[in-house]
């Protein structure tokens, strides 16, 4: 059985917007499963329902067996029947949003105290999960002081801990890494990693980081514009694309036609070197030439030999990355398609703008 199924579903904001357009997921005991698209792809409201703190427009989610929003998991039991399933639920699901839910008043301690606390937790037993926490993630000289002088990534480890308060088999996070630099980044890597492997925790993440999803994630599912739109290993994903990738920037947007009379010369085939190919792979800033070729080291010289004369910045080759998988099936760069959505997100109303923000809500 799976611990987390996720079956067609959808969310639809007035406007209408839709958010979610038919999200399929399974994610397996012990995964690590990454999520990942650009801003506004959906990733923070599928999170959001899949901790049931918004309700889906149509789709199915069960989290360790619990229908979380079918009739079968409350229906017939009564109010205290129905409270117990919700608290059931709870219990085996911990969630950590995007921004941080630690109370900056209070001290590392007080906040994880506060936080098993809602879970039904005191006395000898509270106060051990809370120690043992604050050591795991290296918390333990700070835990008696206000969290408002912490910083960010000490703060985000806070987090994490207090989604762990209460010993949950499923473990949540959105966005995890958001704002961390690359030390704390890494520090967080660890953690999850350990979770997983050592105490086989099922962790679903969303990420707009590409090298976190490829580094971190046992499966990743790609969504954009609210659909899936790639799943699988990321070796096998990126094994779907053969051959080498040459990325080749200029100093000025070259000639399109001069530039496909080039790559014919270097031997290029034709869907790389015509004239209705090349103002595509140029890309949007037509400055950038990325192209997918059997033999890298073979044609490389032979396309340098070719461009001679034309203002290169730089040459690359490289195997395929996460990026290039997401070229493929969306037909654009991923950093660009997360500039295009932010760049909407600022100009359209807060409401619409950006779904996968997350709200100020809080688990409980």
């Amino acid at each position: 059985m799976p611990m987390i199924e996720v079956k067609a579903l959808v969310k639809t904001y007035s406007g209408p917007v839709e958010a979610l357009r038919g999200i399929d997921l399974r994610v397996e005991k012990g995964q690590i499963y990454a999520l990942l698209g650009p801003n506004g792809a959906g990733k923070s409201s599928t999170m959001r329902i899949l901790a049931s703190l918004s309700q889906p427009t149509a789709g199915r989610v069960k989290l360790a067996g619990h229908d979380v929003f079918g009739p079968d998991e409350y229906s017939g039991q009564g109010h205290r029947g129905a409270e117990a399933a919700r608290t059931a639920l709870r219990r085996d699901m911990g969630y950590v949003a995007q921004a941080s839910t630690s109370d900056e008043t209070l001290t590392g301690r007080e906040n994880l105290r506060m936080q098993g606390r809602l879970f039904g937790m005191g006395g000898d037993d509270l106060a051990r999960h809370v120690a043992h926490l604050l050591k795991l993630f290296d918390l333990d000289e700070a835990a008696d002081r206000r969290t408002k002088g912490w910083s960010g990534g000490m703060r985000r480890r806070l987090d994490l801990a207090m989604g762990l308060i209460h010993g949950p088999q499923i473990l949540i996070l959105d966005e995890p890494s958001a704002g961390l630099d690359p030390q704390s980044r890494a520090v967080m890597w660890r953690e999850i990693r350990h979770l997983a492997q050592d105490q086989g925790m099922t962790i679903l993440f969303s990420t707009h980081y590409l090298e976190e999803a490829d580094q971190l994630a046992d499966r990743v599912a790609i969504i954009d514009q609210g659909r899936i739109v790639a799943e699988g290993s990321p070796k096998a994903l990126k094994d779907r694309l053969e051959g080498d990738l040459i990325s080749i920037r200029f100093a000025t947007a070259p000639d399109p036609q001069d530039l496909a009379e080039r790559l014919a010369k270097a031997g290029l085939p034709t869907d790389h070197a015509s004239a209705d190919a090349v103002p595509a792979a140029l890309g949007p800033d037509q400055d950038r030439l990325d192209l997918r070729v059997a033999q890298g080291s073979s044609i490389l010289p032979l396309l340098i030999g070719a461009l001679d004369g034309l203002p290169l910045l730089d040459v690359s080759m490289a195997r395929p990355r996460l990026d290039d998988v997401y070229l493929q099936v969306t037909g654009r760069r991923f950093k660009a398609a997360d500039g295009d959505r932010e760049a909407k997100s600022s100009a359209a109303s807060p409401d619409i703008a950006d779904h996968s923000a997350p709200q100020d809500e809080t688990v409980s």
